[in-house]
């Protein structure tokens, strides 16, 4: 009876990936073999692999997520590894996670207020005597915002798997006479390498196809694979180009995913 429940109890699941991961993932494969005017071709693939266009694309995608990764990284660390140490800790979380619930749209148009010419930033810079810079639809911005947005997601796996290292090993530690700085070096960042992993799946992959950002906030100065995938379906038509550059940004991030993943010891 139990084994009945479970089956039944895994249908709407089942159903939902078939809906919406297997089958739209099908779709995109189907239909990056044709071209333009519905012809079945291998020619996408190879215009995207000798194109220096699309090259320049995932390159940019792959260096501009590598960036904007690496910045969250820094700056998610040492809050996550401080936010345990708190008092209060689930009221600082909760101000942590509160703006991942206002829409990306919002928070795109906010910073495109501060950054602007007579943004709040240039007024402060005119306050000191710098006088008001180019800041907005520079790929400075672009980094900056997109780390902003998708900061809390480093910050939440980072702080789960410091918060999950038990008290002995560093009590362990200090009494073996190692400083903070070995205790952290050695003891914490590796027990931790999970949440980090964890981290930069959830940043790396969406940052390789940000396609609003680059518009609003790089101002079409930015140029990533997103954004190509953006043109060809809803510009020049073109789904099976854009169909090509989506099955090659999935097969990045099974890459990405295949690296990342904790794989356990056989014992």
């Amino acid at each position: 009876m139990t084994k009945t429940f479970r089956q039944f109890a895994a249908i709407p699941y089942v159903l939902w990936l078939l809906l919406f991961v297997i089958a739209p993932l099908a779709l995109i494969f189907y239909q990056s073999f044709f071209s333009i005017d519905g012809t079945a071709t291998l020619a996408n693939y190879l215009t995207y692999f000798t194109n220096w266009t699309y090259l320049k694309m995932t390159f940019n995608s792959i260096v501009f997520a590598t960036i904007i990764t690496v910045v969250t990284l820094v700056i998610a660390y040492p809050t996550a590894y401080f936010l345990q140490k708190t008092k209060h800790k689930e009221l600082w979380l909760l101000l942590l996670i509160l703006p991942t619930w206002i829409n990306i749209l919002l928070k795109a148009y906010a910073f495109i207020g501060i950054f602007s010419h007579d943004g709040s930033v240039n007024q402060f810079l005119t306050f000191l005597g710098v006088g008001p810079q180019q800041i907005l639809f520079t790929n400075t911005s672009f980094i900056l915002v997109a780390a902003y947005i998708e900061l809390p997601f480093m910050i939440l796996p980072v702080y789960n798997a410091i918060d999950d290292i038990s008290d002995s090993y560093i009590v362990a530690s200090r009494d073996l006479g190692a400083s903070r700085w070995q205790t952290l070096t050695r003891i914490v960042i590796p027990l931790s390498m999970s949440g980090i992993k964890s981290g930069v799946q959830a940043i790396f992959i969406p940052s390789l196809s940000l396609f609003m950002l680059t518009r609003l906030i790089g101002g079409n100065r930015v140029i990533t694979l997103g954004t190509a995938v953006e043109q060809h379906f809803l510009v020049t038509q073109n789904w099976g180009m854009g169909s090509t550059i989506g099955v090659v940004l999935i097969i990045m991030m099974i890459i990405l995913m295949r690296l990342t993943t904790q794989r356990k010891g056989r014992h």
